[in-house]
């Protein structure tokens, strides 16, 4: 299928590996030109010559913190009328509700809710007066499904659903929609290292750890990130104008509500 994107330009946030860097990859397959982000400019710089190769496709590496204001006016600044803008960001620290104080709140926040948030705010003008945009947001299923020890996630990112969707009703008339991902179980750097904090909790090997989580899933296998990366670029094509304002599980099935 033709996305009808070919040309256009994508900001994807945290993509230097990843879901981040699986979202890139399928955007510029498409023959979008992807401006991807991390903090490490070496590694940041390799990821972009290899996504180039496999590829074939422009892509330009802008190392910058998004946590900052500086690190978000650098990224603005390299892609000011981005067509695309895919936010995301690393999951704090599973834990537990006793332990999370003052800091630990104002520190999600800052790391998984205003990045995107003043991302989008710096770029969504822009996207309306040209009447095109697409804004993905990749979440979490804890967005719908909240589990205590990531209730900090949970905190954040359901802030930003709530955002998202707010000004979602309003820029959509311009053509722009704004649409999050949630993904659950993908087989990514997060993911492993999701493993093998259970694997020391529960005194068993990582194997057995990835075993017991793959037995929660419904299709009783992990999700490969090229997978969910494909629905990102569905959702930031020409046909997907009539989809805003979503929460789209990537979770094998395993999601047992019905909205």
């Amino acid at each position: 299928m033709d996305l009808h994107i070919a040309g256009r330009k994508a900001i994807v946030c945290a993509s230097s590996q990843g879901l981040g860097r699986a979202c890139a990859t399928s955007l510029a397959r498409e023959g979008v030109k992807v401006f991807i982000n991390g903090r490490d400019a070496a590694k940041l710089a390799a990821t972009a010559q290899e996504i180039a190769a496999e590829t074939g496709g422009e892509v330009v590496p802008v190392a910058a913190d998004i946590t900052t204001d500086a690190g978000r006016a650098a990224l603005v600044a390299a892609c000011p009328d981005a067509d695309i803008l895919v936010t995301n960001n690393a999951g704090p620290t599973p834990g537990k509700f006793e332990d999370w104080d003052h800091d630990a709140y104002i520190a999600v926040f800052e790391q998984n809710f205003l990045p995107a948030a003043l991302l989008i705010r710096a770029l969504l003008p822009g996207m309306r007066q040209r009447r095109f945009g697409r804004i993905v947001n990749i979440t979490s299923a804890m967005v719908k499904s909240p589990r205590a020890h990531q209730g900090l996630s949970t905190a954040a990112r359901t802030a930003l659903t709530a955002l998202s969707k707010a000004i979602s009703t309003e820029a959509v008339v311009d053509n722009v929609t704004i649409n999050n991902l949630l993904p659950e179980r993908i087989d990514s750097p997060r993911q492993q290292y999701l493993i093998e904090r259970q694997a020391k909790l529960d005194g068993i090997p990582v194997e057995a750890a990835r075993q017991k989580l793959t037995d929660t899933i419904a299709a009783k296998r992990f999700g490969r990130p090229e997978e969910f990366a494909d629905m990102c670029a569905y959702l930031c094509s020409e046909q997907a104008s009539f989809i805003c304002g979503q929460n789209i599980q990537l979770d094998g099935g395993s999601y047992r509500g019905i909205v």
